[in-house]
C-alpha cells in the first residue's frame, strides 16, 4: 500500500511540475508550447546521463540548465513570429528528441534506454524506507517550485507577462520589452519541466524513448485548463484532479468483467476529455480561476477616496 501511494504522490508530483512550467509559458505568458514532452525527455536522459559521474544534485541543475538554454534557443527563433509559429516549432522539437533518443543509441542507449539512474538520498534512510523519502523529496520539490514561481508572477515580472498576454502591442506601447519578457517566460517554464524529468529519472531509475510520448503534453494541458489558466493554486488542484482520475478508472475493470485491458485504457482517456469538455462549457475559467486584480488593490491608500 505505501509503494502505491508512493507512485501517486510522484505521479502527481511530476504532473503538477510539468504544469506550473506550461502555466508559466502558456498560462501567464500566452505561449504555446506542444513539445513539453521533450523538453521533460530532454530533463530525464540529462539526469540519467550525468547522475553516475557527478550525482543527483548536479545532475538535476544541468538538467534545468540545459532545458532552460533551448527553450531560449527556440524561443528566439520563432517567437517574433505569429504565436502559431513557436506552437509548430515546439512540436518539431518534441519530434527531434524523440528521434535523437532512438536513434543516438551510442549516447541515450537507443530503444533499451538507460538503468540504474541515481536516486537522492538514498544512503540516509533503510531501503524499506526509501519510498517514503522519495515521496517526500517530490512533495518538497513541488512546494519549492511553486513558492518561487508564485512569487515570480506576484512580481512586476508576472504583471508584465500578463500585460504581453492580453495585449502584446498595449504592452509595448507602454515601454515593456515583450521580445525578452517572452523569452524569459519561455525559458523559466523550459528550466522546470527539465526538473519534471529529473523526478521522473529518479523515480523509475530506468527510461527508454516509450515513456515519453504525447500524452504527456495532453495531460499537461488539461491540468492547466482544469485547475484555471494562469493559476498556479489551480494548476496543482487540475493536476491532481487528473491523476486522481487515471488512477480511479483503472478498477472500472474490476467493476465491469466485460472491459479488458485495451478498452479501459481507450475509456479512461475517453472519460477524462469528456470532463475536460464539460468542465470547459460549465466552468471556463477553470475550477480555481486567476484571481483578477482591480486599481485598487495596487493603491491600498486611496481606497474610499474621491
Amino acid at each position: 500500500m505505501i509503494a502505491y501511494l508512493t507512485t501517486l504522490i510522484v505521479l502527481v508530483a511530476v504532473s503538477a511540475l510539468v504544469g506550473l512550467a506550461l502555466n508559466v509559458q502558456w498560462g501567464v505568458a500566452g505561449l504555446v508550447n506542444f513539445g513539453v514532452v521533450g523538453f521533460v525527455a530532454l530533463g530525464a536522459y540529462t539526469t540519467a546521463l550525468l547522475a553516475p559521474p557527478l550525482g543527483w544534485f548536479p545532475a538535476m541543475l544541468a538538467a534545468a540548465a540545459l532545458c532552460a538554454l533551448i527553450s531560449t534557443v527556440l524561443a528566439f527563433l520563432s517567437i517574433r513570429l505569429e504565436e502559431n509559429y513557436l506552437a509548430i516549432v515546439t512540436i518539431g522539437f518534441g519530434e527531434v528528441v524523440r528521434i535523437l533518443l532512438l536513434n543516438e543509441s551510442w549516447l541515450t542507449g537507443g530503444a533499451v534506454g538507460i538503468a540504474d539512474i541515481p536516486r537522492p538520498f538514498v544512503n540516509l534512510v533503510p531501503p524499506q524506507q526509501y519510498d517514503l523519502m522519495l515521496a517526500a523529496f517530490a512533495l518538497a520539490l513541488v512546494a519549492i517550485v511553486f513558492a518561487l514561481l508564485e512569487t515570480l508572477v506576484r512580481s512586476p515580472f508576472g504583471r508584465a507577462l500578463r500585460a504581453v498576454r492580453d495585449d502584446a502591442t498595449v504592452a509595448a506601447a507602454l515601454g515593456k520589452p515583450v521580445l525578452l519578457l517572452r523569452v524569459k517566460a519561455f525559458a523559466t517554464g523550459g528550466a522546470v519541466m527539465g526538473v519534471a524529468g529529473a523526478l521522473h529519472a529518479f523515480y523509475l531509475t530506468y527510461i527508454d524513448p516509450s515513456q515519453f510520448t504525447s500524452i504527456i503534453t495532453a495531460y499537461a494541458f488539461m491540468a492547466v485548463i482544469a485547475g484555471g489558466r494562469g493559476s498556479n493554486l489551480g494548476l496543482l488542484f487540475g493536476a491532481g484532479t487528473i491523476m486522481a482520475l487515471l488512477e480511479a478508472t483503472r478498477f472500472l475493470k474490476d467493476a465491469f468483467a466485460v472491459i479488458d485491458g485495451t478498452q479501459l485504457a481507450a475509456l479512461r482517456l475517453g472519460l477524462i476529455g469528456l470532463g475536460i469538455v464539460l468542465l470547459l462549457i460549465l466552468r471556463p475559467q477553470g475550477l480555481l480561476p486567476e484571481p483578477q486584480r482591480k486599481v485598487r488593490d495596487f493603491f491600498p491608500d486611496h481606497e474610499g477616496t474621491s
